[in-house]
């Protein structure tokens, strides 16, 4: 028997922010026909982004002992 778990939903906040129309455009396309939404994409975007960045900085902490 499996264990299906109900996915819990993470608190949210609301926060409003400018992209510049270009970049909006390119995410549309990006998901445009994909089971996603704009927020969706946005949130793995920039938890990707932090990622890459938390990977840089142990990287560049090992470089540097």
């Amino acid at each position: 028997m499996n264990n299906f778990k109900i996915p819990i939903i993470p608190p949210t906040s609301q926060r409003s922010i400018r992209f510049p129309n270009d970049l909006i455009e390119e995410v549309e396309n990006a998901i445009k026909d994909k089971q996603t939404t704009f927020s969706a994409f946005i949130v793995a975007a920039t938890r990707h982004a932090i990622n890459e960045l938390e990977d840089t900085k142990d990287t560049n902490n090992l470089i540097s002992r």
